[in-house]
């Protein structure tokens, strides 16, 4: 069967903070999930002919064994359903069998399903864990904007879950693969919590990668491509933070995943906005930051991917980013021109251009800000999302012809 395995939904792996554990009595005694079953709802960018997860015990630092998986379509086709269709239910595998043991570190993949979604629709997973994992050794991804469920028992196979423990984080599953054409491809987006979605919608998928995916599949000749979001809440791009760096992580988050063609890098907001605000320490991260780019870009095209530079969105008014001598801001200045005219990239996206004040370049647009004048609404994640050109995907675009764009429509 002509194909490959693509992935179409994929989060960052983050060891989970104390308050992002799972609640009480899920953790206890030095214990997380032990007894528990574990209801997660994602969404894909490309239907396939089968199916396969990621699990991922990244940050562990004991082994973690999963009991029983199943993998089913979600009651009303919602993200963040509690009930599933009993029909659709299937159990996952891993080499034959029902359950698996991941190394500390390390992650697994399922075999292959036979489960057929079609494209942007909604999947739930259901995972059983009878023994449970140490608490210090919760692998997760805290922002998913996407409630899951938590129940005491082995419910996998239950059509709903009454009376479980919502909670607004996914936990050890990290992607989900389909059998894909040979055309089909994913880009991966690196990036922070402006990727992540904070401002966005619980359990509405109106974050920026998503509302991209909705505007590119509006056209037959874009329907295969993926949009793997690996944005992190909190992350930078030269250390680590909340999660690794998007140094650190390139590798695992983008060279290792599944079918990617193309790299969208927008991150370095979080490293401006944590160094010092004195003239010395924003010129050194400013260079630093355009020194990581550089590297990036050799890394991913070593691999044989096309990498897309976003420019940084404003932040002016945010406490604390904003410093009063505006250093912070001549930073950012610096590192989008160095994106918009190095022609390091392979193509430039112009977020800044889309999101900043006409009248005040230095600010977000009122009707785009959230309220704390860094993060963004669902206007604001349509307004990224419509900056994107569709060209830069297509696949018959001219390798090495760099791309630079403001807000054109597809």
């Amino acid at each position: 069967m002509s194909g490959h395995w693509v992935g179409t939904w994929a989060c960052s792996p983050q060891p989970a903070e104390p308050d992002d554990l799972p609640p009480g009595p899920f953790t206890r005694e030095g214990l997380a999930l032990a007894d528990s079953t574990l209801r997660q709802t994602v969404r894909t960018s490309i239907g396939g002919r089968r199916m396969r997860l990621r699990f991922s015990n990244a940050f562990g630092r004991t082994a973690l064994p999963l009991t029983r998986v199943a993998l089913a379509l979600p009651a009303g086709a919602r993200a963040g359903a509690r009930a599933i269709r009993p029909s659709t239910s299937r159990p996952v595998t891993f080499h034959g069998r029902p359950s698996v043991v991941i190394p500390p570190g390390a992650q697994v993949v399922s075999d292959a399903l036979d489960f057929e979604p079609g494209p942007r629709s909604v999947l739930t997973v259901t995972t059983y864990l009878a023994e449970g994992l140490a608490r210090d050794s919760v692998t997760a991804h805290p922002g998913s904007r996407t409630t899951s469920h938590l129940l005491a028992g082995d419910h996998v196979q239950a059509g709903d879950l009454p009376g479980a423990t919502p909670v607004e984080h996914w936990y050890l599953l990290s992607g989900v693969e389909v059998w894909a054409p040979p055309t089909a491809a994913a880009v991966a987006v690196v990036g922070d919590s402006l990727t992540d979605g904070r401002g966005s919608t619980t359990d509405m998928n109106d974050r920026w990668p998503d509302l991209l995916i909705d505007r590119l599949h509006a056209h037959p000749d874009m329907a295969g491509l993926a949009v793997l979001n690996q944005g992190i809440g909190g992350n930078r791009v030269l250390a680590d933070g909340l999660g690794p760096g998007v140094s650190a992580r390139l590798d695992r988050d983008v060279l290792a995943q599944s079918g990617v063609r193309w790299l969208i890098v927008f991150a370095g907001v979080n490293d401006i906005g944590t160094a010092a605000a004195t003239e010395a320490a924003q010129r050194e991260v400013a260079a630093d930051l355009i020194a990581a780019y550089d590297q990036i870009v050799v890394r991913a095209q070593a691999g044989g991917l096309r990498v897309y530079g976003a420019t940084l969105t404003p932040f002016g008014g945010n406490m604390p980013y904003d410093d009063p001598g505006g250093r912070r801001e001549s930073a950012r200045q610096a590192v989008n021109r160095w994106i918009r005219t190095s022609r390091r990239f392979d193509g430039v996206i112009d977020f800044d251009r889309a999101v900043r004040d006409p009248a005040d370049p230095r600010r977000l647009l009122a009707a785009f800000d959230v309220g704390d004048h860094l993060h963004l609404g669902p206007a604001g994640y349509a307004a990224l999302a419509d900056a994107v050109p569709a060209d830069l995907f297509r696949h018959d675009r001219l390798a090495g012809t760099p791309q630079h764009a403001g807000i054109p429509g597809i």
